[in-house]
């Protein structure tokens, strides 16, 4: 399965491709990951074109805020993953509040292009994400997915499934709400590889 796609950093150059994946997601065309990175209000106020607008000036930051996946040159996948402290949303949380003072990266959200889903995308976007964020100096990860089993209802899956998470290796290290366990990896666990799921 995965030698059916590839991943690369999402950098500026691949933004075109990038903005497909998006546009083919109803909630992901209007957030833009904003809800992740503004106040509240501002990421309301810029449904839409706004967050648009601001998701293109991620690419002049000091690094990719991503990964992407494609199926042969066609852009299929992105996972967002960056380090915890850029994110506004989990600064002001009270579910997602640090567990620790530690530095650690967090991935925020995938999205799949209807052509590419129920393929395994995600959890390979998840692999691709796990060595990116150690490639660029993390040492711990850290997720926040929806755990399907504890849910009353399957709400938008963006952040991942739990089970997706603790199958990479992922361990829970705090639930303060019944669906949302806060999920790390430490860099010393050995994860799986892709192909081993």
């Amino acid at each position: 399965m995965q030698d059916r796609f590839s991943f690369f950093p999402a950098t500026a150059d691949r933004l075109a491709d990038i903005e497909e994946v998006f546009d083919d997601c109803a909630g992901g065309r209007n957030c833009r990951c904003a809800y992740w990175y503004l106040p509240n209000a501002d990421y309301k106020a810029g449904w839409g074109e706004g967050n648009r607008n601001w998701f293109r000036s991620l690419f002049g930051g000091p690094r990719p805020p991503g990964i992407l996946g494609y199926q042969d040159n066609e852009p299929a996948g992105w996972c967002g993953v960056a380090p915890r402290i850029v994110f506004d949303r989990l600064r002001r949380s009270k579910p997602f509040a640090p567990v620790d003072d530690r530095p650690v990266w967090s991935i925020n959200c995938f999205i799949v292009r209807k052509p590419f889903r129920r393929q395994g995308l995600s959890r390979l976007l998840l692999i691709h994400a796990v060595e990116f964020a150690k490639a660029n100096g993390a040492e711990c990860l850290e997720a926040y997915p929806v755990d399907q089993i504890h849910a009353s209802r399957v709400g938008d899956l963006y952040p991942g499934t739990l089970s997706m998470f603790l199958e990479a290796g992922f361990v829970e290290v705090a639930r303060r709400l019944p669906t949302r366990p806060i999920v790390r990896l430490e860099y010393r666990r050995i994860f799986r590889q892709p192909g081993k799921w």
